[in-house]
Order: structure tokens, then C-alpha cells, then sequence
């Protein structure tokens, strides 16, 4: 699935106070990049990954009940659909309707402005302790937080005694594929699961 690149190989920190330091790599936030992207996250690996806000104060760790019954486009939002419940996330232009058009300028505030994967980096040694992607709107709120499988943590969620290092399987290929990296051995240099 590897095509043009679309983001920049060359990463960036962010410190985040006491839960370390954040490595970022950006990602073009084109409409046909995201939903290919998200497209393939939820349709290939719905059970691997955990999703929702992370903001100070709130994190949403959502596990999706099984494969989508649709993905689709509409009006600038990708709508990910479970059966039971569903989110949408304005990835492209939102028009609104011929009697209703939606400003530019709110359409703006609305499409994801700002995507990029990341490693979180522990204040005590600086290697890998958690990895994930992350959506910005236009006003820079944040729209959605995808944590990758971690090998400091079985599918249940619980700490490991030993780093299961196969987890950054998933990882490693989406760097591959949208990044144009190899798989870096720094991420198996983690010696455990950390946040504050």
C-alpha cells in the first residue's frame, strides 16, 4: 500500500511536563491519505487498537465490539460505522447543503488540520513507552487519539513482565507505509509501561 510519501521522515518533540516527551512524525492531512489511513486501522485492525480523545483530565480508550459494517464518505466526514454505534471525523471540505452552506471558515475549524504519529518518550531514560497517532482540527482541538498496540501491555491491558516486542508490528509497517522509515531499533529500548 506504500504510494507518494505524505509526511515528512524527519520527526519533532513536543515536551509534555511530567509525562515526557512526545516524537512526532507529521502526516499530510489530505482527505485521500486520511481515509485510507483510518480505512485501513479499522477495517485490518479494529482489534488491535484502542481510540478516542486524550485531552488533560480525559482519556477515551475505546475498543471497537468487531469489524465496521461501513466506512464511508460524506459531505467531508468519514463515518466509521459498528452497528450499535458510530463516529464521524471531518477529514475533507464539509459543504453543508445548497440551503444550508457551511462557511468557510467553519469548515475550516471542523477538517482535521494536523495528523501525526507518535512515540511517547519516558522522562527517565527517553526511550519508547507508548505509540499512536493523533487528529487535530483546523483550531488545533484535538479530534481523536489511535493507540497502537503496546509491548508493554497485553490486549487486555494489563502490564507485561517481559516486552512482547511482536506488538510493534503494526507500528513499524505504518511507518513503513507513510513515512517511508524502517523499523528504528531505539523502540525496543523501552523498559516498561509508564504514565503519570
Amino acid at each position: 500500500m506504500t504510494s507518494t510519501l505524505t509526511a515528512t521522515s524527519t520527526s519533532s518533540r513536543i515536551e509534555e511536563g511530567p509525562d515526557g516527551t512526545l516524537e512526532i512524525w507529521s502526516l499530510s492531512p489530505t482527505e485521500d491519505v486520511l481515509l485510507r489511513l483510518l480505512t485501513e486501522l479499522f477495517e485490518h485492525h479494529w482489534s488491535e487498537i484502542t481510540f478516542g480523545p486524550l485531552i488533560q483530565g480525559a482519556a477515551w480508550e475505546v475498543r471497537a465490539p468487531g469489524a465496521p459494517k461501513k466506512i464511508g464518505m460524506f459531505d467531508g466526514y468519514v463515518t466509521v460505522d459498528f452497528g450499535p454505534w458510530h463516529f464521524h471525523l471531518c477529514i475533507g471540505e464539509t459543504r453543508g447543503t445548497r440551503s444550508h452552506p457551511t462557511p468557510p471558515e467553519l469548515s475550516a475549524h471542523r477538517r482535521t488540520a494536523r495528523a501525526e504519529f507518535y512515540r511517547n518518550l519516558a522522562s527517565r531514560d527517553g526511550a519508547p513507552t507508548s505509540w499512536g497517532l493523533r487528529f487535530f482540527n483546523g483550531h488545533d482541538e484535538q479530534q481523536m487519539t489511535v493507540f497502537l498496540p503496546n509491548p508493554f501491555l497485553s490486549p487486555e491491558m494489563r502490564i507485561l513482565k517481559t516486552p512482547e516486542w511482536s506488538h510493534l508490528e503494526l507500528w513499524d509497517r505504518l511507518r513503513q507505509d507513510y513515512l517511508g522509515l524502517a523499523p528504528d531499533p531505539r523502540d525496543r529500548t523501552g523498559k516498561g509501561f509508564a504514565h503519570s
